[in-house]
C-alpha cells in the first residue's frame, strides 16, 4: 500500500467531500466571527467551527460511529472516513512496504522518506482504539510527518483487538522498535536518532515502548504523543464533559477498552495505562499534544504533568479549539493543519 493513492469516492460520499472542501476554503476570519456562538469548554475554549462541521459531515456516513455495532462495521466506517478525508498525497522519494519479525509472525510496516537523505527516523503507531485503523488510514499523516521533518517514517501494522487482545499490540510495537533499531544504520540513520510517535491508541503504544525499553543501550530520542490514551482505569473530567458530540464518545472508549483489555484487572498494568507506572524517571523527552474538546484531553495532560514531576523534559501542546482525531482531517481544516505544523516543528527541532 506504500505508493501514494487518492481513492475514488463512491457516489454517496461525494457530496460530503464537497461540503468539506467548501469548509476548508472558508476564510479563517469568517470562522473567527462565528466561533463566539460555538460551544465553550470548561477552560473557556470555543470549539472550532471547522471541527464541528467536519464531525457533523462524517457522522452522516454509513457506520461512521467508530465503535459501531460490530468491529467489522467500525472498520468499514473508518475506511469511509479515510477515503473522505484523503486529498492529493505527495509522492515521496522512498515508499516501501517491509516486514519485521514479530512474536506471532511478520509485522507489516511502511517506510517513507521525503528526500534523498534523512535527518532521523520516526517510528509511528496509528490510532483507532486498538480495534480499528491501519497504515492506510494514517497514510496521509505518516507522509506529512516525513515531509515536514525530513525524517524517515516507519508506520506499523500492529495486531488489533478483539481478535488479538492485550498484550498483542504492545508485543508488536516492541518488536517494531527492535526492528527499526536494527534497520536504521542500513538506511543511513544512527540508531540514537529515532523518535517514537503515535496518535490516540498509537500514542499509548509509543509511550509504552518508551517505558519498556528504558535502560537499554538504544532508547528513543523523543516521544511524540498525539492525544494519547494513557489511563484505562480512572475516568477524567474531560471524558464526562465530552462524552458525546465530538466524534470520539465515552461509549466508544468503553467499547474499545472492553475489546482491547477484556479483563478489568489488567487495565492498571502500565503497558495498558502508562500513566499508572510507579516510576516515570529516566524516560526520553516528550511532546504531548491534547485537543480542547477531546474526552482524552485530561489524561494526556495528566501524563505530561507526571512526566515533568519525574524529571522528564516535557512540553505540552494544548489545541483548545480542536477535537479528537484532528490530525486526520487537516486537508479540510486550517486550524488542524496549523496544529500539525506545530508538533512537526518540535520533531524537526529535536532532529537538528
Amino acid at each position: 500500500m506504500s505508493r501514494a493513492t487518492n481513492p475514488t469516492l463512491s457516489p454517496p460520499l461525494r457530496p460530503v467531500r464537497s461540503l468539506l472542501r467548501v469548509i476548508g476554503h472558508v476564510p479563517p476570519q469568517v470562522f473567527g466571527a462565528v466561533s463566539r456562538w460555538c460551544p465553550v469548554n470548561a477552560d473557556g475554549d470555543h470549539v472550532s467551527v471547522e471541527m464541528l462541521a467536519a464531525a457533523a459531515a462524517t457522522a452522516v456516513l454509513p457506520n461512521a460511529d467508530m465503535g459501531g455495532p460490530t468491529i467489522g462495521k467500525a472498520r468499514s466506517g473508518l475506511a469511509r472516513i479515510t477515503a473522505l478525508t484523503a486529498e492529493k498525497l505527495p509522492v515521496l522519494a522512498v515508499e516501501e512496504d517491509l516486514e519485521f519479525d514479530g512474536p506471532a509472525g511478520p509485522i507489516p510496516v511502511t517506510r517513507y522518506r521525503a528526500g534523498v537523505e534523512s535527518r532521523g527516523l520516526i517510528l509511528f503507531f496509528h490510532g483507532g482504539g486498538f480495534t480499528t485503523g491501519s497504515r492506510r488510514s494514517h497514510d496521509p499523516l505518516a507522509r506529512r510527518l516525513a515531509v515536514d521533518t525530513g525524517a524517515d517514517v516507519v508506520s506499523v501494522e500492529y495486531r488489533l483487538a478483539p481478535e488479538n487482545p492485550f498484550p498483542a499490540a504492545v508485543d508488536d510495537a516492541l518488536a517494531a522498535w527492535r526492528g527499526v533499531v536494527d534497520a536504521a544504520p542500513g538506511w543511513g540513520i544512527p540508531s540514537d536518532r529515532i523518535v517514537v510517535a503515535g496518535d490516540s491508541a498509537g500514542g499509548n503504544l509509543a509511550a509504552v515502548v518508551a517505558q519498556e525499553v528504558r535502560g537499554e543501550p538504544i532508547t528513543p530520542m523523543l516521544q511524540l504523543l498525539i492525544y494519547p490514551k494513557t489511563d484505562s482505569v480512572i475516568e477524567y473530567g474531560s471524558a464526562r464533559e465530552f462524552a458525546k458530540g465530538y466524534f470520539l464518545t465515552g461509549e466508544r472508549i468503553a467499547d474499545f477498552t472492553d475489546a482491547y483489555v477484556p479483563d478489568p484487572a489488567q487495565r492498571s498494568d502500565p503497558r495498558v495505562s502508562p500513566l499508572l507506572a510507579q516510576d516515570l524517571s529516566g524516560l526520553p523527552p516528550a511532546h504531548v499534544v491534547v485537543a480542547g474538546f477531546d474526552p482524552l484531553r485530561d489524561e494526556g495532560i495528566a501524563y505530561a504533568d507526571a512526566l515533568g514531576a519525574a524529571g522528564v523534559p516535557v512540553t505540552l501542546q494544548r489545541e483548545g479549539p480542536l477535537i479528537h482525531g484532528f490530525a486526520s482531517i487537516a486537508a479540510f481544516s486550517s486550524v488542524a493543519d496549523q496544529a500539525i505544523s506545530r508538533f512537526t516543528d518540535v520533531v524537526s527541532d529535536a532532529l537538528r
